[in-house]
């Protein structure tokens, strides 16, 4: 019998288990079995909460909905952390795929919490006008944030044909193969809020919310000029984000010697306990 919690943060849902013991051991087809909507639990993607040296207080494994791991997942990370909380874990020190990281609980109703997660510095970054190979508009920006991505910046992000696109993008581009990337599609809204949907690959389809393509997407608006939503007093910038239904936020203290990219970089937003998904051994 194994014992998974389904959380979800900005609509990104995860399948979590504690595997602190190191007793479960999961292939690539078992997770993509798993994670399938229509013959498995369903999720975007899978995560284990395991031991980890000091000074951290657990590792973090991620893989996406087709079993491919070694990459990120902000919205994963706030959601493991919520996880920790909910095991009798205090504090937030952890290791992922792309290094060290930090989170707090800011607050916390109910199944749900706001957790603010320390994301990678950022310190470089490509600019594209146009990708080799592709049959779409694909100027745009490169850039890793614990997971490749692509930025774009569009009129009409509500309408746009993210999936054909993104898919197109995420494929076909030269200058991102052989590894691909996800593929963001941004427009910054009257309001100051920045609007952002997201191509992810290992989904291979639009997900609800990407934490590190929510973060790329705010570094990217700000390399081309868009207005943060605020200035912090500590030197910190703030976009306010607005995922396919969530909001989230951005914050980062802009680093000139790197590129003029960000340090000190955190993801603010939502993550929900749903259920826990008992399985027997024939699962």
């Amino acid at each position: 019998m194994m014992k998974f919690y389904k959380y979800q943060g900005a609509g990104n849902d995860f399948l979590i288990a504690d595997n602190r013991d190191g007793s479960i051991v999961l292939s690539t087809e078992r997770i993509a079995a798993l994670c399938d909507r229509r013959y498995g639990i369903g999720a975007d993607g899978l995560m284990l909460l395991e031991s980890a040296d000091a000074p951290y207080d657990f590792r973090m494994t991620y893989y996406n909905s087709d079993g491919s791991g070694g990459m990120m997942c902000g919205n994963g990370g706030r959601c493991i952390v919520a996880f920790a909380a909910d095991r009798g874990i205090g504090s937030y020190s952890f290791v992922a795929a792309d290094g060290p990281h930090t989170a707090e609980i800011l607050a916390a109703d109910g199944c749900a919490k706001t957790v603010r997660l320390q994301m990678k510095d950022v310190c470089s970054y490509e600019r594209h006008e146009s990708l080799t190979g592709t049959d779409v508009p694909s100027d745009g920006y490169f850039l890793d944030t614990g997971t490749r991505h692509f930025v774009r910046i569009v009129d009409g992000v509500d309408s746009y044909d993210v999936v054909g696109e993104g898919r197109d993008i995420r494929y076909n581009a030269a200058e991102l193969q052989p590894v691909g990337a996800n593929v963001n599609f941004i427009e910054p809204a009257e309001d100051g809020i920045l609007k952002v949907r997201t191509y992810e690959k290992g989904v291979e389809d639009e997900t609800y919310a990407c934490g590190t393509g929510i973060v790329a997407s705010c570094l990217a608006a700000f390399v081309a000029g868009i207005s943060p939503s605020e200035v912090l007093s500590d030197g910190h910038v703030r976009y306010d984000v607005q995922a396919k239904r969530d909001s989230l936020s951005v914050d980062f203290r802009p680093a000139d010697a790197c590129q003029g990219l960000a340090e000190e970089v955190y993801l603010t937003g939502p993550a929900v306990f749903v259920a826990e998904v008992i399985l027997s051994d024939e699962r």
